[in-house]
């Protein structure tokens, strides 16, 4: 595994470690005293409709989304560094499976019509995790020095995929697939060992 590689997982394994010290502040209603935790302030003016169980609900659900949204981040990263360096910066239109080209264009030109700010510069920021996987697939030879198995790799990647239903769509998730996201992150890491 490349130094890079190693970096970024550390750094999502301090992230993930930093969200478990927070469920258990929460949870057990203390304080740990650590630097850098930070508060998110309720806005009461505009939203004092949200009642105290849905934004407790939220809260709970956002270290879900924070270790996903950093998941998926480091795989985009991942994905492009690999593929740039594999075939240079042009990667994207040599490799890329058409039918994710197509998607991308479209994410894109709805964002463009819509006169929102555009999410990204990098067309690799328009995928869906589902396409990502497909990129890896796709290009496997360039990826099977990083990964172990490529059956484990769509194994983990399609329940991820799944898992990240809930968590995207403002969800709850049961004590069961928490543990289960909670796994399938761990998988993740050993495939890359």
């Amino acid at each position: 595994m490349r130094t890079e590689d190693k970096i970024r997982l550390f750094g999502m394994s301090h992230q993930m470690l930093e969200r478990g010290l927070d469920t258990v502040e929460r949870e057990l209603a203390v304080k740990l005293e650590r630097e850098g935790t930070q508060q998110i302030d309720r806005d009461e003016t505009y939203y004092p409709q949200f009642t105290e169980a849905i934004r407790d609900e939220a809260a709970q659900m956002a270290t879900h989304y924070e270790m996903f949204y950093c998941l998926e981040n480091s795989i985009r990263g991942l994905v492009s560094d690999i593929l740039r360096a594999a075939h240079g910066s042009n990667w994207w239109s040599i490799v890329v499976p058409a039918s994710v080209q197509s998607n991308v264009s479209a994410n894109i030109r709805r964002e463009i019509d819509n006169g929102v700010t555009q999410r990204s510069t990098e067309e690799i920021d328009y995928t869906t995790f589902g396409e990502l996987g497909e990129i890896v697939r796709s290009n496997w030879a360039n990826f099977s020095d990083v990964f172990s198995s490529e059956k484990a790799f769509t194994k983990i990647m399609t329940s991820l995929n799944v898992l990240r239903g809930p968590i995207a769509h403002c969800c709850p998730l049961a004590a069961d697939e928490i543990e289960r996201l909670k796994l399938s992150v761990k998988d993740w890491f050993r495939l890359m060992e």
